[in-house]
């Protein structure tokens, strides 16, 4: 039999490539191997591995927008997309809501891959609902330095495999101007600086989330979010709360922009992007109120979503270099362990960091008890919200 010269085995190699015969893992694979038999460099290597990075796979992310898409697309998604040539592609949401109504109305997750979920309660319902998948976790091996207390939650939703990796933590707490209300004023009235008339058409809250609502009208109606007893007297604060708002934020980006502009003087808020504003020089000031909100994100990979891929992403966001980054980037405590992964300062400055790794100072919302009544009091907040 005659021996094929390298050009031939690299030509047939990209042929077979072409008609579908093996994909692009095996190609880069062969590839490399017919570069090492036959001593190949430079030119025709390059211009091949580029050939076959240039056919990589799309992945459809949705996020949150912001400084915490920023912080992904820069610090993660830009240098997978050149170490793979797997392009991502990603959008905002207003809120897990919106990607589920979409996708309930075209019957399919065709062009929803992965979701930055916000709450082991979305975790649920995404899983409950069928819409998740299992992870090959020996794919992700970054995954052993993520902290046990920050999977324990999903695990025991779905004991035996993960349809996310969580990536990192927060707080919703209360943003305040300091411009015009002081923090010993803000810290002695709690969440119930919502409801101070002082400053009706000041004050702003976010829309987008019926729980985020109830979680706070038991805040001021006196309740442990956990163990409501009074829904009523849960939704007459948000009523009360209703009537003194200048405007209901729809993201993260939008909370940023009222509080910058001083559109609205005080509100509750995502701890990162306190952060950055603070960063930024705004005169805003931030606390978590007794039994305020924590909250654990994911990056959930969706039913019908290309596995490798998938999981060769995770894999790449987990590692230190690139978690950390976005970590500093978008203003949240990354997922990995402290007591495994150093810590750099920016990271360990940050609102809601636990040093310990073990989370047992924040509270976290109890997905079993409220996706129990989200079908009966997830439709109030909607009533409210247009005046009802």
């Amino acid at each position: 039999m005659k021996k094929m010269d390298s050009t031939t085995r690299l030509e047939r190699l990209r042929e077979a490539m072409g008609n579908g015969d093996i994909d692009k893992r095996d190609f880069l694979r062969l590839l490399g191997c017919a570069g090492i038999t036959a001593g190949l460099s430079g030119g025709i290597m390059t211009s091949l591995a580029t050939q076959a990075r240039a056919a990589g796979t799309d992945l459809y992310f949705e996020g949150w927008g912001g400084v915490v898409s920023e912080a992904l697309r820069k610090y993660a998604f830009d240098p997978y997309t050149k170490a793979t040539g797997n392009k991502v592609i990603d959008s905002t949401f207003g809120g897990e809501k919106e990607v589920l109504t979409k996708i309930k109305a075209a019957g399919s997750t065709k062009g929803h891959n992965i979701l930055h979920s916000s709450g082991v309660d979305w975790y649920m319902r995404w899983t409950k609902g069928g819409y998740g998948v299992k992870l090959d976790m020996s794919k992700i091996p970054n995954f052993d330095n993520v902290m046990e207390s920050i999977v324990a939650p999903f695990k025991k939703i779905t004991p035996g495999y993960l349809s996310a990796v969580p990536y990192d933590y927060g707080t919703t707490g209360i943003a305040y101007n300091t411009k015009h209300i002081s923090k010993e004023e803000a810290e002695a009235q709690g969440a119930n600086i919502l409801l101070n008339p002082k400053y009706k058409g000041k004050i702003g809250g976010w829309g987008g989330d019926w729980a985020n609502r109830a979680w706070f009208g038991a805040l001021q109606s006196g309740q442990d979010p956990n163990n409501i007893t009074d829904w009523n007297a849960v939704w007459a604060k948000v009523r009360e709360m209703r009537g003194l708002v200048k405007k209901y934020w729809s993201s993260g980006a939008e909370l940023m922009d009222l509080l910058a502009s001083e559109e609205i003087w005080v509100t509750e808020a995502w701890s990162g992007r306190v952060a950055a504003l603070q960063a930024q020089g705004h005169p805003i000031g931030y606390f978590d109120p007794k039994n305020g909100l924590a909250w654990m994100e994911s990056m959930f990979v969706l039913k019908g979503s290309p596995m490798d891929e998938s999981e060769q992403l995770l894999n790449f966001m987990l590692a230190p270099d690139t978690a950390l980054a976005v970590a500093a980037g978008q203003k949240y405590p990354s997922s990995l362990d402290p007591t495994k992964v150093k810590m750099p300062e920016s990271v360990t400055s940050l609102p809601a960091f636990d040093p310990t790794g073990k989370l047992a100072s924040l509270v976290f919302r109890d997905p079993v008890k409220w996706n129990a009544v989200e079908k009966v009091q997830g439709r109030m907040w909607d009533r409210i919200k247009k005046g009802g």
